[in-house]
């Protein structure tokens, strides 16, 4: 059985930066932002990494050396067996490894069946509001629902994710709504006016959370007069 717990519990704002290159994570995590990262096999890929354990390994060793709280990965497999097996191999290398999911059927069995060996889950891919109560009655600890391609597709993405957030709050279960596929800054913006307080996002956003004219310009003249003082 492995054995794992949240450290980190309390309510509050978590960021998680969506990216497996560690130059990213060089510039980005010292800003004491980030609660955590995320990646999936398609973020490995695009970092040119393998989703094979020893790689996995490696980059888990790399990211908690920056002081991260969570590493989220996504297991693999299409069968229930192997995404339970392969997640069960990601849990084993450190307690602070959250096991990404499909909230397919099978990876709903999976999920189901790492939340009883102890292991903290993700179910990923969300796209309904049912999906939300899925995960919790799976007993998921996050549920990633894609906000951008959400309304990609024409739907309502805010109006989807705030149903989420209220069967989340109705159901009485402690799964925590981590919206992905952000954006920009101001969907960040619009999430969190709508109560929401967990999301996930490369680097073009958290580039756009300090991109403000008007602030780069006070910043200057502030640096101005304490030159102009010494």
């Amino acid at each position: 059985m492995v054995l794992t717990s949240d450290p980190s519990t309390q309510p509050g704002v978590r960021l998680f930066l969506d990216s497996a290159d560690r130059g990213a994570w060089e510039r980005w995590l010292p800003s004491g932002m980030f609660f955590g990262i995320t990646t999936n096999p398609t973020i490995l890929d695009a970092a040119g990494l393998a989703c094979r354990l020893p790689v996995i390994a490696d980059l888990a060793r790399d990211a908690f050396a920056l002081g991260i709280e969570e590493l989220q990965v996504q297991t693999w497999g299409t069968d229930t067996l192997p995404l339970v097996r392969n997640g069960l191999a990601l849990a084993a290398l450190s307690p602070r490894i959250v096991v990404k999911v499909p909230v397919t059927f099978e990876g709903v069995r999976a999920v189901a069946a790492l939340h009883r060996e102890g292991v903290r889950t993700t179910l990923t891919a969300v796209y309904a509001p049912h999906q939300a109560l899925t995960a919790a009655a799976a007993g998921a600890d996050y549920v990633a629902p894609y906000f951008g391609r959400m309304g990609d597709l024409g739907h309502d993405a805010l109006a989807a994710i705030v149903a989420m957030r209220d069967i989340l709050a109705a159901s009485g279960r402690a799964t925590r709504l981590l919206v992905a596929s952000i954006r920009s800054a101001d969907d960040l913006a619009r999430l969190a006016a709508a109560g929401l307080d967990t999301f996930t996002f490369g680097t073009k956003v958290a580039e756009g959370m300090f991109s403000d004219e008007n602030t780069a310009n006070a910043a200057a003249t502030f640096e101005a007069t304490a030159a102009r003082g010494a």
